[in-house]
């Protein structure tokens, strides 16, 4: 891969293309909508998404944004056939200068525990382990319900382990 790696802010028609990539990544969850996070993060003034692109290809994609107090990463995926090119790298950097543009001074983000390979990517990237636990709670009753039921099915439909 010797072309030159540009990361911009994505067009509109580019979000499903964007939501793809992810979903090859497999960062989305039935639960969640990344098309709305995608909204969001582009309507309120406290988000973006940035895309990494190879000539004319999407290799990659981050979500980035911050509550006034920290910035946060969420969604980096580089396209399975991209990786190990610095494309990943390229995002984190193009997310942490979103953030530090803003007056920011710090940012998070969060990895599944299982995820060894992210959390090794991140580590070796300067990332460090804040030896907390993240908790979240659904506030819409309506959603709360539905994201249980999504939950539910989903984790029923994973392969089982045998301890």
């Amino acid at each position: 891969m010797d072309d030159v790696v540009t990361v911009t802010e994505p067009a509109e028609p580019d979000v499903a293309a964007i939501v793809a990539l992810w979903e090859r990544c497999g960062l989305t969850r039935p639960w969640n909508d990344p098309i709305e996070d995608i909204r969001l993060a582009r309507t309120t003034g406290h988000g973006a998404v940035l895309i990494a692109s190879v000539g004319e290809r999407l290799a990659g994609a981050v979500m980035v944004g911050h509550d006034g107090h920290r910035g946060a990463v969420y969604y980096l995926g580089v396209d399975p056939g991209a990786r190990r090119h610095g494309i990943g790298r390229r995002l984190v950097e193009a997310a942490e200068a979103w953030v530090l543009a803003r007056g920011i001074p710090k940012i998070n983000l969060l990895v599944r525990k299982e995820n060894a390979a992210v959390l090794a990517f991140y580590e070796a990237l300067g990332w460090h382990d804040t030896h907390t636990v993240c908790l979240y709670r659904t506030l819409d009753p309506a959603k709360r319900d539905d994201e249980m039921r999504q939950k539910a099915a989903w984790a029923a439909a994973l392969p089982r382990r045998d301890p």
